[in-house]
């Protein structure tokens, strides 16, 4: 089966690469996802699949306590799944990847448009093709693989191309709420080929700092809110330090900061010879992969109100949660899908994979919690590079994950 997946590889190569360039060139920034999706429509009908293709909406979706976005009308942004119905008897497995990208950012700071998908010394050049189409595509070669080398499978596939993952992971909600969850998920967001069977989740978090205005020239007879932020910072370094003292999961062995705390914008203050009477702290708590969201939520807030100065007394730091949010996920490092994921990436690639837990957020964390579907992430490309101008990817790395997930697919399912 192997030789087999590694010849069609090999033969469908340029086609995939010239997929993989359409893809990129349809910049599927958040509310301009519809032409992506047609193309991912439209080729998972040409492979055979069922394929639901639909807009997010309704009550149950909107009003879900993990639903979070930055807006709510997806009209411009479809979700599509397909299923490759299996012959019964066999695990089901989600293949989820995300479609939307972030702004391209200062085009000036690109050596090729960011949606040409340029391709040069083996990789192509491309906003979103590394964060995560060049994922996505692997997902897709591997079921394309099987399909044309006559394979049979007894559990069904889940293929997922969803909206809104970069804002909180709204699309991957929708598809699972519509019932489009399994035995088991994959989800090839950037890790470098590293296998990460625990994903960190995260919240956004905005603090009001308050003050008490007064002419600059009288400055003592004010409050000024910005130097009262100063212990607010502290205390969010000591919370970040105390809750980091707390992690003992080896799989974060190499991650300085397992759990950090990341203040990402200040701003206050009106005028430059007045006394600031209000300050506004905005960042990102990460939560554990064994923690709730609802937890560090009260751990922050606890926090806030054990500063201790006499000013907070009377007038205490607000707490707002806001914007995007990610759930954190986890499972068992001797699942069956790790031990097949692991022994096919050794036969794939002739080393054995690094196992490392999430730095950052995926929709994993969506669909373990809410879907009940245990999930690894596991795909090519550097995070690195995700985000950033002149975003790449190896090609190579996508074939290779390609095979490799392949023959997950054709384990786990129940391949013949």
């Amino acid at each position: 089966m192997q030789e087999k997946v590694k010849q069609w590889l090999d033969r469908n190569r340029e086609d995939a690469i010239d997929l993989l360039q359409k893809l990129v060139q349809e910049g599927s920034v958040q509310e301009n996802e519809e032409g992506v999706q047609n193309l991912v429509r439209d080729h998972l009908e040409k492979l055979g699949l069922e394929v639901d293709y639909w807009i997010p909406s309704g009550d149950e979706f909107l009003k879900h306590p993990y639903f979070c976005a930055t807006r709510t009308d997806f009209s411009r942004s479809p979700n599509v799944v397909g299923r490759w119905k299996g012959t019964g008897g066999g695990k089901s497995i989600v293949l989820n990847g995300h479609i939307d990208v972030v702004p391209a950012g200062d085009l000036n700071q690109w050596d090729h448009d960011p949606y040409s998908g340029h391709i040069g010394d083996g990789k192509m050049y491309g906003r979103g093709v590394t964060d995560m189409k060049g994922g996505n595509l692997s997902l897709l070669l591997a079921i394309q693989c099987l399909k044309e080398s006559g394979v049979k499978l007894k559990g069904d596939v889940l293929f997922h191309s969803v909206i809104e993952e970069e804002s909180g992971g709204a699309g991957t909600l929708a598809a699972v709420l519509r019932g489009y969850t399994a035995d088991a998920a994959l989800v090839p967001e950037p890790t470098n080929m590293k296998i990460f069977p625990k994903q960190q989740g995260s919240k956004w978090f905005r603090l009001k700092v308050l003050g008490r205005s007064a002419h600059g020239g009288t400055r003592y007879e004010g409050v000024s809110a910005i130097e009262k932020a100063m212990p607010v910072i502290e205390a969010i370094q000591k919370l970040e330090k105390d809750r980091n003292a707390r992690v003992d999961d080896p799989l974060y062995a190499k991650t300085p900061i397992p759990l950090p705390i990341n203040i990402g914008k200040m701003e206050g203050g009106n005028w430059p010879s007045s006394v600031p009477d209000e300050i506004l702290i905005e960042g990102r708590v990460g939560i554990g992969p064994q923690e709730t969201l609802e937890d560090v939520k009260a751990e922050f807030e606890e926090a806030m109100r054990r500063i201790d100065d006499e000013w907070f007394r009377e007038h205490p730091v607000e707490v707002e949660w806001f914007g995007a949010q990610w759930l954190p996920g986890s499972i068992d490092l001797e699942h069956e899908l790790m031990g097949i994921l692991q022994e096919r990436y050794q036969e794939v690639l002739g080393v054995a994979p690094e196992i490392e837990a999430s730095p950052w957020g995926t929709d994993g964390g969506l669909l373990t919690q809410v879907g009940n579907t245990p999930s690894i992430v596991f795909g090519p490309g550097v995070t690195a590079f995700a985000h950033y101008p002149n975003e790449f990817i190896e090609l190579e790395k996508v074939f290779q994950a390609a095979e490799i997930f392949a023959l997950v697919i054709y384990d786990w399912c129940g391949g013949e």
